[in-house]
């Protein structure tokens, strides 16, 4: 793509708040409301991104953020709801399984507003966005502020082979890539693959949250998002600081409490009942979240980029938008569709996202990725063909090889 000069200028300010509890946030302030000129070269600067997305997408709308959420606790209830009804015997499996997939689905909408929560894109008021997080992902068993860290640190560094957090990948030549190639050569490349969609849509996120699996080796391993002192703190830097421990022991609380409720329904209904009721859609929650974040930041053709090489603006440019269709950008908010957007500039709601995708297509239409490919065609090629990644040439990225 030919990237033209000239010398209008802007002024924008940029903020990423990595504070205790703070996610990645970006405050812009634009004189006008025309893009900066793209410098000649291969990627933008992040102002020149920034500047694409106009102030007024900034701006929150209570009533569209209160009916987004309105929806997706509604349905949720009311699928929550049919399955207190569904009897517990071997022969109502199918019905459980259809509930499950069903039940998960619609409630991952509530995770998505939990997560817009965690960007200060939901609501002008700080505490009530707050509360509303918190309570949503307590409620989903996630640890609201620890996410909410760990999450900036993913938005600061996307892409970053030693700063990132969350899907990355091992190199080739580490012990964890050897052992990734030999089992695949062992298993061969559709046993692999099974295995990888396995390992990442129903344990990936728990051993994410309690071991830091995939996160940088900036943080060293193991990380938890539920106690930050020794043997989890073996690091270059804290992935939470020491400042971070109120957030966090108010994090875990909340998931005490909602344990708490689990035991007591346990108590009151069965433990079956409770298993099946909340159980079996939590584990199609935990793996919509996961299959989202491998889809946006993981593909044959998608580089990470190691310490010298890296800029926030290539990282950022390295997600991809993906066609789920007007059913799920519904449930979810579109979450999967408008990434890009979400990564140039979180803080933007989820209903400003479409036209701010669209206005980043347009300045760069050669560098906002879009894959076409089904969903589960992307997912299938993502689990068979990304394990390991490789420096092709020096100073180039690290691209993914098997």
């Amino acid at each position: 793509m030919s990237l033209v000069r000239n010398r209008h200028r802007a002024s924008v300010r940029i903020r990423h708040c990595l504070r205790c509890g703070a996610s990645a946030s970006t405050v812009v302030s634009l004189p006008t409301a025309a893009c900066l000129p793209a410098r000649s070269g291969t990627h933008p600067s992040k102002a020149e991104l920034l500047s694409c997305l106009p102030p007024d997408l900034l701006e929150h709308d209570p009533r569209k953020a209160w009916t987004s959420l309105g929806w997706s606790v509604g349905l949720s209830v009311l699928a929550f709801g049919l399955g207190t009804q569904i009897p517990l015997s071997p022969a109502a499996a199918p019905l459980w399984l259809m509930y499950a997939v069903v039940t998960g689905t619609v409630a991952g909408g509530c995770w998505v507003i939990a997560h817009e929560c965690g960007h200060h894109a939901f609501h002008p008021n700080r505490r009530v966005e707050a509360l509303v997080g918190f309570v949503l992902h307590s409620l989903l068993l996630v640890p609201y502020f620890t996410w909410q860290r760990s999450h900036a640190v993913h938005h600061a560094h996307c892409n970053h082979l030693e700063g990132g957090e969350t899907h990355v990948p091992p190199r080739v030549d580490s012990r964890a890539g050897r052992l990734m190639l030999a089992i695949k050569q062992r298993l061969g490349s559709t046993a692999s693959g099974v295995l990888a969609l396995v390992n990442h849509l129903l344990l990936g996120w728990p051993l994410y949250l309690l071991f830091g699996v995939a996160g940088g080796s900036d943080y060293g391993a193991p990380t938890s998002h539920f106690w930050h002192g020794a043997p989890f703190r073996n690091g270059r830097r804290p992935l939470f600081p020491d400042g971070f421990r109120g957030s966090m022991q108010r994090s875990n609380l909340g998931l005490l409490a909602m344990l708490l409720l689990l035991g007591l329904a346990a108590i009151q209904w069965s433990p079956a009942r409770v298993l099946c009721v909340y159980g079996l859609p939590y584990l199609v929650i935990n793996a919509w979240l996961v299959a989202y974040t491998w889809l946006q930041h993981t593909d044959v053709d998608i580089p990470h980029f190691s310490n010298s090489d890296w800029t926030w603006a290539k990282g950022a440019l390295q997600t991809v938008d993906r066609p789920y269709g007007p059913l799920l950008n519904f449930l979810h908010h579109g979450i999967g569709s408008t990434h890009v957007c979400h990564h140039i500039n979180p803080s933007i709601p989820h209903y400003n996202a479409w036209r701010g995708t669209v206005l980043l297509r347009e300045r760069f239409p050669d560098l906002v990725r879009h894959d076409a490919t089904p969903i589960h065609q992307a997912l299938w090629r993502i689990a068979t063909r990304c394990s390991v990644v490789r420096q092709l040439s020096p100073g180039g990225g690290f691209f993914y090889q098997g």
